[in-house]
């Protein structure tokens, strides 16, 4: 856990005078669970780690029983998730939709948000997105900053990981994204996907990164932790 701390506190440094939103007493849910190959527990301690520093009022949560109850969900700014794949039953997904709806921010990283409840298409409608392959698993990309609030100061930057191709919803606002080559698939060379997104759902506002298949990432790439940090804030109430 002090790993986590010392790299949080640094990232922080490097990324808060550029973005003048916090989450000071903002109460904000972190849910985690799902499948164990995308670490949803150690993404869940670095966010907890930052929302320590952020000042923030939070709480943890394992497990999608979370969302068995509308009025709490109601009581909160934010939701952070981890949750890949996973099962939600309909009166669980009714009350997350309602809640962000409603204006509850949610927010979230890779298969955490855009890969979770394959049954749930309400849940992937309000998400904006949907993970359908990684073609190569794990290869080097660029990602392509687009001009946004959220990007300034932001440049181009290569990564190594799970470079996501996913069905999408034309009516997301796109602030990153990567070109795939042709390796192994031909037919996909050139294909612009999107990267990070920001969109409305009712009054709540939905902030979506396909990076980080290891949380670590977010800590080895500035400019990845910078665009998940800042569409976190965004997101909120």
């Amino acid at each position: 856990m002090k790993y986590f701390t010392f790299n949080i506190i640094f990232l922080l440094l490097l990324t808060t005078p550029q973005f003048s939103q916090n989450l000071e007493d903002k109460n904000v849910l972190v849910v985690w669970g799902g499948w164990d190959g995308h670490k949803p527990k150690k993404f869940a301690n670095i966010i907890e780690d930052w929302l320590k520093t952020q000042n923030a009022n939070y709480q943890i949560a394992e497990g999608v029983e979370a969302y068995d109850d509308l009025d709490s969900l109601l009581k909160y700014d934010l939701i952070i998730q981890s949750v890949t794949m996973g099962e939600l039953h309909w009166k669980q997904e009714e009350n997350l939709t309602k809640a962000v709806k409603s204006g509850v921010g949610i927010a979230g990283a890779h298969g955490g948000l855009g890969d979770s409840f394959r049954n749930n298409t309400s849940y992937q409608f309000m998400i904006g997105g949907q993970w359908v392959s990684h073609p190569g698993n794990k290869v080097k990309f660029e990602v392509e900053i687009l001009k946004d609030q959220l990007t300034k100061g932001v440049n181009n930057f290569e990564v190594e990981t799970e470079q996501y191709y996913m069905h999408i919803d034309p009516n997301i606002d796109i602030i990153a994204q990567s070109r795939f080559t042709s390796n192994p698939y031909p037919w996909i060379e050139n294909v612009v996907m999107p990267v990070a997104w920001k969109k409305k759902y009712g009054n709540g506002k939905v902030f979506y990164i396909s990076l980080g298949h290891d949380p670590e990432e977010f800590l080895s790439y500035n400019e990845a932790w910078t665009l998940l940090t800042r569409g976190i804030i965004w997101a909120l109430r």
